[in-house]
């Protein structure tokens, strides 16, 4: 990252000690537990290799040894972010199973099943995203290999009083039922400061602007900023973490223009840019199913599928739906999201142009770009 804006200049900025995802900390239990499986003994700490890089250790909470199968805890630190998990013990089984089995994921207690279509899973599946269960399988077989096993295990993650914290969160309007989600891309949780984040926004277009930079890109994540590198070969100070901040960004360009701008994020969260929105976060927005079903209607859905994406589970399921139907809701998000920056950039001399993602990072919709 540009060491000039974005999450590692707000934690600077600010003092904010950041902490782990319940993937990293899930991965952590996982290796510890295979570990001693195969060799008898926990590692403690156990240390992991995250996303990027990083390789933090971890204490173990809890350890438990037996034929067959091995458990280990760690106690999820969120750091100095208010995150519901923090201090929750985040635990993992970890079982033999027959050669050529692979790696097969569970849901303890605690860890919430998906129930309705929509997510990044599939129905039935545990709640534990992507990007954890590949650092699960990677270190597993890291083990594998260093150890003499086969790799071919179930891991059930549990995380203990995961179903009470769970009310708390939008896992059960979302269809995940019984607990929390295992989650995570980087394995770091950036501590949440809005004043700091945005202040990291400005200096970074502030640094693109003396630069002599005259296209820069607002990202939602980590995934959004490696798309605009692909598409654009775009230079690391030419990536603004915006987060959930959009509004930020374009009020901040409105006053200190870029000759362009791209903004690029999950589909959901920029259908509600596309709807008006300019603060993201899910504790302030949500994605409107209703405006998604007009817009569907204005790209030629018939009624009866306008009708499914107003009721839709998620965002992701309503752009499945029109993806089926060969309805191009994604590029008409992207149009209107485009339209509602330029609303806000009030004339000032910079385009706009937006490219919607999925979770894996492929273009799901994405607008010509357009300006004064």
């Amino acid at each position: 990252m540009n060491p000039a804006g974005g999450r590692e200049a707000q934690l600077k900025h600010t003092g904010l000690r950041p902490g782990w995802t319940t993937g990293a900390c899930a991965t952590a239990a996982t290796t510890a537990a295979y570990t001693a499986l195969l060799t008898g003994d926990f590692p403690d700490p156990v240390t992991i290799t995250l996303p990027k890089g990083g390789r933090p250790a971890f204490a173990l909470a809890a350890e438990e040894l037996s034929a067959g199968a091995a458990m280990a805890g760690v106690v999820k630190d969120a750091g100095d972010d208010p995150d519901v998990t923090h201090g929750a013990l985040v635990r993992s089984t970890v079982r033999v199973l027959p050669a050529g089995s692979g790696v097969v994921f569970r849901a303890g207690p605690g860890v919430g099943t998906v129930t309705l279509p929509g997510l990044p899973l599939e129905v039935g599946e545990p709640a534990i995203n992507p990007v954890p269960r590949r650092m699960m399988r990677e270190h597993v077989a890291e083990v594998a290999a260093a150890h003499g096993g086969s790799g071919d295990v179930e891991i059930t993650v549990s995380i203990d009083h995961g179903e009470e914290i769970a009310r708390s969160t939008w896992n059960p309007r979302i269809g995940i039922l019984g607990g929390l989600s295992v989650l995570g891309t980087t394995g770091i949780v950036v501590p949440y400061s809005c004043s700091a984040w945005i202040d990291s926004i400005r200096r970074g277009v502030d640094v693109a602007r003396a630069a002599g930079l005259t296209h820069v890109a607002g990202c939602t994540g980590s995934t959004s900023e490696k798309t605009v590198t692909t598409l654009y070969d775009l230079p690391e100070i030419a990536l603004l973490d915006m987060g959930d901040f959009a509004g930020a960004v374009l009020k901040y360009v409105r006053q200190h223009p870029v000759g362009r701008l791209t903004i690029c994020g999950g589909f959901a969260k920029l259908s509600k840019l596309a709807a008006g929105h300019l603060d993201l976060h899910s504790a302030r927005s949500q994605v409107d199913k209703p405006f998604l079903a007009d817009l569907a209607r204005s790209g030629g859905a018939t009624e009866a599928l306008a009708e499914e994406i107003a009721t839709a589970n998620t965002g992701l399921a309503a752009l499945r739906l029109c993806e089926a139907a060969g309805v191009p809701l994604g590029d008409l998000v992207a149009a209107r999201a485009r339209d509602e920056a330029l609303a806000v950039l009030r004339g000032a001399p910079v385009a706009v142009d937006v490219v919607c993602i999925d979770r894996a990072g492929a273009v799901v919709g994405r607008s010509t770009v357009a300006g004064p």
